[in-house]
């Protein structure tokens, strides 16, 4: 009936079509900081042996007006290929470390770990005195503690004949000191009184709890453990101390012996350590190393011995950085890289041969991959319409199917479109950035920019979900702004000397290149010269603040975050000394001085006159808060423009807590637009508003 209908009547059908679409974009609402406030997001997934379903960890934000103030709530759920879900353990929960148990005899005693399929969780439950390991039964049922100790367990792994675990835990605290501390003596001595994990086997009865723990006596620090297959061993993670330097610059994998405890094979993997995993047939190890100590970023697929031996990169001319891994079969890898900004899912046999794409670039942004025994990939993925939810890739497809949903209201969410920008810097350098565009863009109309750089520099900003507290992708979008993220020179996806090339030369080339990217869109006819604005955290909190000091006439506000601003006092107040002299500054300060402090935003204070806000934690271990109160007395001190500064009580480097995260994300955007779209001047005021634009309506 239609096709006899449309050539009678266009016009009418024409009008209807054109009325019905308005309708519908106006019933859509449009992104504010409320609902980055409420979206969820999939952090973790573990398949099924089977590969039918997936157990995966859901990120809840609390509610900060109806819950008390906190992190995210972390929850257990199910889905299966089909997309049926199923919650498991929910509510005010941090669930953590996921992982089925193994499969064992019908036979078993009921409730034994080894009577059937179950989910193994670590989480602080109500009765619980510490963190403790629970298991709650596939088939329907409440979750049971099985194993707990005197401390928080941190990581744990079930051997493979579900007869023993594995776990690393904190050291407790001798008798004689917890008294003392009673009584006010609870000093620390900074760096010297932090204590080593420890690592312990515990066997798993019939019943399916935990027997009496054993500690393996091993020097250093421990902070992972996996079962060989044939469960004789132990791979570990190790470092000489717990300290977060040699936590990022000295972990190396250890083969242990499970009855012994003796060492057998210590694998000597250059430089910062990613995700590993034992062979099928426990022969050889799998994981992601740095090329080399200066090596900013793990990346390198590398195969080694079980026993020892010489380590062998798989992929050594692979321009990208691998993230995650898996065993396809004794022979074959299963791999997830940042290539660019996208990501793939491929395979390769561990002597580089046989290299095949399983999930090519611009399906989605990999931050998780498991894999089932029937060769099903189960991934967490997120895409420019939404965050990190699961995905499952069956054998011989190409073609991820998602299963879960976890912000359904997002259908009713107007988007503003996305894509990817390629520009040159001023050297010739190709360069790649995500841009968002004004949301009902208006060709011919320029529009304010909000140039949000990543920190690290060894990370990169990649084509998917890209709207967080701290990112003001969609909620600027809709507010008019234009949104661009660059993957200036120094960042991962690239290859190794992509990810050097900003070394040595702190603030130079690398912060060049985002005044170049905003030049390319202001070329573009996009962005309108006289009013951008720069944001970032850590590192691109540093950029920010150089925009805001050595590049002011380039930007007419900025927001810097857990921003770096002395480069000289930085080096005396991080946790993260060593890291950040082999990986980036490749020289210390005593070397030059006068270069140190030239590349310093506080030594440019005197020509800025960009309006900056400053927001930082006071428990930021990376980033000591004396940064931020430095650029702020120094910009306030030379009174030539607006300066303002936030601190965030208890908040460490980025802020977890929900009223933190919504203060940051209402505080950011106002001054944006304030400065770029508003009448600028003196600072918008102190108070913040946090009702949701409704509520308001509603009151007012």
């Amino acid at each position: 009936m239609a096709l006899t209908l449309r050539p009678r009547c266009p016009f009418p059908l024409a009008v209807a079509l054109v009325v019905t679409l308005a309708a519908t974009a106006a019933a859509q609402e449009q992104f504010t900081p409320h609902h980055v406030a409420k979206t969820r997001a999939v952090s973790s997934v573990a398949i099924a042996p089977d590969g039918g379903h997936a157990a995966y960890v859901l990120s809840v934000p609390r509610d900060p007006f109806q819950q008390d103030d906190g992190p995210n709530w972390d929850e257990l759920h199910v889905v299966a290929q089909d997309g049926t879900r199923r919650p498991f353990v929910t509510g005010k929960v941090n669930v953590g470390n996921i992982a089925w148990t193994p499969d064992g005899p019908s036979t078993r005693p009921s409730g034994s770990l080894r009577a059937g399929r179950g989910i193994a969780f670590l989480a602080k439950r109500d009765g619980d005195d510490t963190r403790a390991l629970h298991v709650v039964p596939f088939s329907g049922g409440e979750a049971r503690r099985v194993l707990t100790h005197q401390t928080d367990i941190l990581v744990y792994d079930i051997s493979a004949d579900g007869r023993q675990v594995a776990f690393i835990a904190r050291p407790e605290q001798p008798k004689d000191r917890q008294e003392l501390a009673r009584k006010g003596f609870n000093q620390t001595i900074y760096e010297e009184s932090q204590r080593s994990d420890e690592l312990w086997l515990a066997p798993l009865r019939d019943d399916g709890t935990a027997g009496t723990g054993r500690r393996i006596e091993l020097p250093g620090h421990p902070s992972r453990v996996v079962w060989s297959p044939d469960g004789s061993r132990l791979l570990i993670v190790h470092a000489p101390t717990p300290l977060v330097d040699d936590d990022l610059m000295k972990k190396r994998l250890w083969v242990v012996d499970a009855k012994s405890g003796r060492v057998s094979a210590r694998v000597e993997n250059p430089g910062k350590l990613g995700s590993f995993a034992w062979s099928p047939d426990g022969r050889h190890i799998a994981f992601v190393s740095a090329q080399d100590v200066n090596d900013p970023s793990e990346g390198r697929l590398t195969v080694v011995a079980a026993s020892g031996g010489e380590l062998r990169d798989v992929l050594p001319d692979y321009d990208a950085h691998v993230r995650h891994l898996a065993w396809k079969d004794a022979d074959t890898l299963v791999f997830a890289a940042d290539e660019g900004v996208e990501s793939v899912v491929g395979e390769i046999r561990r002597d580089g041969t046989a290299r095949r794409t399983v999930v090519p670039a611009g399906k989605l942004i990999v931050s998780g991959l498991d894999r089932a025994t029937n060769g099903t990939v189960a991934l967490v993925g997120d895409t420019p319409e939404h965050p990190g939810e699961v995905f499952f890739v069956t054998a011989g497809s190409q073609e991820p199917s998602r299963a879960t949903d976890s912000n359904a209201w997002l259908t009713s969410m107007r988007l503003a479109k996305q894509e990817v920008v390629t520009f040159k810097a001023r050297d010739g350098l190709e360069l790649q950035g995500i841009l968002i565009r004004p949301l009902g863009e208006q060709q011919g109309r320029r529009y304010p920019l909000i140039l949000t750089v990543h920190g690290g520099p060894e990370a990169r900003d990649a084509n998917g979900w890209r709207t967080s507290y701290s990112n003001p992708g969609q909620v600027a979008a809709a507010q008019g702004f234009a949104v661009f993220y660059p993957d200036y020179r120094g960042s991962t996806g690239r290859g190794v000397a992509f990810s050097k090339l900003g070394q040595a030369d702190p603030a130079g080339k690398e912060f060049d290149d985002l005044v170049d990217a905003v030049d390319h869109l202001v070329e573009m006819g996009l962005v309108d010269r006289a009013k951008a604005g720069i944001t970032g955290g850590s590192y691109g909190g540093y950029a920010s603040a150089w925009g805001a000091t050595y590049y002011s006439e380039r930007f007419a506000a900025a927001v810097m975050f857990v921003g770096i601003s002395d480069k000289i006092s930085k080096l005396g107040t991080t946790d993260i000394p060593n890291e950040e002299y082999e990986v980036h500054a490749r020289k210390r300060p005593w070397d030059d001085w006068q270069f140190t402090l030239e590349r310093s935003p506080i030594f440019h204070t005197g020509t800025s006159r960009t309006p900056t806000l400053i927001l930082h934690g006071t428990a930021d271990p990376r980033v000591h808060p004396s940064q931020s109160l430095e650029l702020y007395r120094y910009l306030k001190l030379r009174g030539k423009a607006p300066v303002r500064l936030v601190w965030y009580a208890g908040e460490g480097h980025g802020n977890r807590r929900a009223a933190s995260k919504l203060d940051y994300n209402l505080r950011m955007l106002r001054w944006m637009t304030h400065y770029l779209k508003g009448a600028g001047g003196e600072p918008p005021p102190m108070e913040i508003d946090y009702r949701a634009p409704a509520e308001v309506t509603d009151r007012r």
